[in-house]
């Protein structure tokens, strides 16, 4: 008999060999309809695997990331199957379960190109695939057999793969006639998968090598209903609608140049005031929780990236070493600002008393981005990060951790990103031969992280393993308006760069201690957290930061001197307004106007101009009536105080 642990700390027994499929009959007979592949002490696996010792097990269904995880990975293999079917000769690179689905890297046949208008015949081979209820029958095989079986097929990247894997490691997953090398885990069959879709298609260099051959990227999405499809298409076209880099355009907020350079985002006045306003709202708060502003160079010495480690982890993702005209002299693009803040903290002694130290910066860093990977103001190779460092000692970390999540909740509050995730990340209970920093240090950040959590009532979700080998951390994923999960805020915890920089402060015993530090950016970058804010707005920004709070239309070009003065007198006053002055008529003005999301229009003609007043509009809810200039000038500022009161 095995004893296994269910999540809600319940102990049942069963035969050795019980599988998680008959687990989850035991306890319900919808579940073990529902359930997709379970987790046995920390790892997922399929249903069927048979559980042998004591164990801690997860059963997870659609709803759970492990659950999706296993369906998507199968839907690749599905899809493989399927190419291979339909273009025989075919060779497989990798095709594993992403955020939103999964991909397969392919490499057809001669002759063969697959294209858009592909789409529907693979999708139509994969529900006829599907209706096989094929079993996905999971092998352990030699490094010898395996070369052998995908040598003798012609998979050269398959077996390019294998060489570099371990023998006696080494699983293949079959369903059908479709063999592949694969750790899993899967589902038990291909049956539940019910509806399926084929997104898109594209380039992709062998293992991300621009050396290596241009495979075929084909993506693709399943669901086990065909209901959740339709809706997940729904939510596709509305993010269309929502793309920063279309309402980015139409608000005239940002623009690249391929002149500039690819990936060099360049804000535009609008887009530039708006990002000053978050700059600045960030400022206010941080300097209500002690921090000090520095400024650090866009470039430094090739030896600082060095001793930090940057070089050698950034080596190739940053743009090559600067040489000066000075015999030896090496400089880089900055990748990060870290080393320079410890740079800054090295500079004279410090002593307990100093600490905390908390430095911030908005400083912008460079990374080499492959032209293929570049995406709007989410994935660019210049970007500004909201970054801070706080040095402090050991016994300081749990106070700092709460006092960056009290920035982070009013970051998310003030933005209205209500929906939101936590993640603690955590070393591995097993292995800690990867980590630095003492066995106390680990425990101490440990323990003060989760403790800060329960002190906000954070639920946040502990993932053993998943610490960098510096420190653990803390993650916020941020839902926006359409679900969609985008990591946001992240805190921390270093013991690296203090040993690599030998920084050092006095304390109060007069000895030498190393401190410790913490990272934190509740924005992550300004371009990515710009792009994520426009989405999750659709651009209706609130009030308080929105470029142009008000649209001034005069009915006809005799308003516009009245119009103007409006202007004028609005601006003297703090509110941000403009003169829509073209030779349009007010209809057309008002729609336009609407889909530049400007929260208020003001409507000029000849009984206000006479009067002194202005009819007014509110985005959404269309004719407010008419008000003195001035009362409505107090309405927008007392909207704004009101929303940033707390702030």
């Amino acid at each position: 008999m095995v004893k296994i642990t269910l999540p809600d700390g319940s102990v049942r027994e069963y035969e050795s060999g019980v599988t998680g499929l008959q687990i989850a009959e035991s306890i319900s007979p919808r579940l073990a309809q529902d359930v997709l592949a379970c987790g046995v002490n920390g790892e997922t696996v399929e249903l069927d695997r048979p559980i042998n010792e004591d164990a801690s097990v997860t059963l997870y269904k659609w709803d759970d990331a492990e659950g999706k995880h296993a369906f998507w990975h199968t839907s690749a293999h599905l899809m493989a199957e399927a190419l291979q079917e339909l273009y025989p000769g075919t060779q497989f690179g990798i095709g594993p379960a992403i955020e939103n689905g999964f991909y397969y890297d392919v490499m057809p046949p001669e002759g063969v190109a697959i294209s858009e208008t592909d789409f529907p015949k693979i999708e139509k081979k994969m529900q006829e695939l599907v209706q096989r209820k094929e079993k996905l029958v999971r092998k352990d095989i030699t490094k010898a057999d395996a070369l052998a079986f995908f040598g003798e097929h012609g998979q050269t990247y398959k077996n390019e793969l294998i060489e570099e894997l371990e023998d006696g490691h080494i699983t293949t997953y079959t369903q059908g006639a479709y063999t592949d090398l694969c750790r899993g885990p899967h589902l038990m069959s291909t049956a539940p998968i019910k509806a399926v879709k084929v997104m898109a298609v594209s380039s992709a260099y062998w293992r991300g090598d621009e050396k290596r051959p241009q495979m075929t990227r084909v993506y693709g999405i399943s669901f086990p209903k065909k209901k959740m499809l339709d809706e997940y298409l729904a939510l596709l076209e509305e993010a269309k609608r929502r793309d920063h880099r279309k309402i980015g355009r139409e608000m005239e907020l940002f623009m690249f140049s391929d002149l500039v350079g690819k990936g060099l985002p360049m804000w535009l006045p609008k887009g530039t005031a708006l990002r000053l306003r978050l700059e600045d709202f960030l400022k206010k708060i941080q300097k209500r929780f002690g921090y000090q502003q520095v400024m650090t160079p866009h470039i430094g010495s090739k030896n600082l990236y060095v001793t930090s480690g940057h070089y050698a982890k950034y080596g190739k993702d940053s743009f090559q070493p600067i040489h000066t005209p000075e015999e030896g002299e090496e400089y880089m693009l900055k990748p990060m600002n870290c080393p320079h803040h410890c740079a800054i903290y090295a500079w004279k002694p410090r002593s307990y008393k100093d600490l905390p130290l908390r430095l911030a910066e908005f400083g912008t860093v460079y990374r080499y981005e492959q032209s293929g990977e570049l995406h709007g103001l989410t994935r660019v190779r210049g970007f500004t990060q909201d970054d801070a460092h706080i040095f402090c000692t050991p016994d300081q970390v749990k106070d700092e951790f709460l006092r960056v999540m009290d920035i982070i909740m009013i970051i998310f509050k003030a933005l209205n990103f209500d929906k939101f995730e936590a993640q603690i990340s955590l070393r591995d209970k097993v292995n800690r031969e990867k980590y630095i920093g003492s066995e106390e240090n680990w425990e101490r950040a440990e323990r003060a992280i989760i403790e800060a959590c329960e002190e906000k009532g954070l639920d946040a979700k502990v993932e053993y393993g998943e610490a960098a080998f510096y420190g653990p951390k803390l993650d916020f994923m941020v839902k926006d308006a359409l679900g969609r999960r985008w990591q946001l805020g992240t805190i921390q915890v270093d013991y690296n760069l203090p040993e690599r920089f030998q920084l050092e402060y006095t304390g109060a015993d007069n000895q030498k201690h190393r401190p410790v530090m913490i990272h934190r950016a509740p924005f992550g970058s300004m371009e990515r957290f710009v792009a994520v804010l426009i989405e999750h707005t659709a651009g209706r920004f609130p009030l308080w930061l929105t470029p142009d709070q008000v649209a001034i239309l005069p009915i006809s070009d005799k308003f516009n001197d009245y119009a103007e003065q409006v202007r004028k007198y609005l601006d003297d006053n703090d509110v941000r307004a403009y003169v829509d002055d073209r030779s349009e008529k007010v209809g057309r003005k008002i729609r336009d106007n609407e889909m530049k999301h400007v929260p208020y229009l003001l409507v000029v003609g000849e009984k206000e101009a006479a009067e002194g007043t202005v009819a007014v509009r509110k985005q959404g809810e269309g004719d407010q009536g008419s008000m003195s200039v001035a009362d409505f000038a107090k309405k927008i500022n007392d909207e704004v105080a009101e929303m940033t009161k707390n702030y």
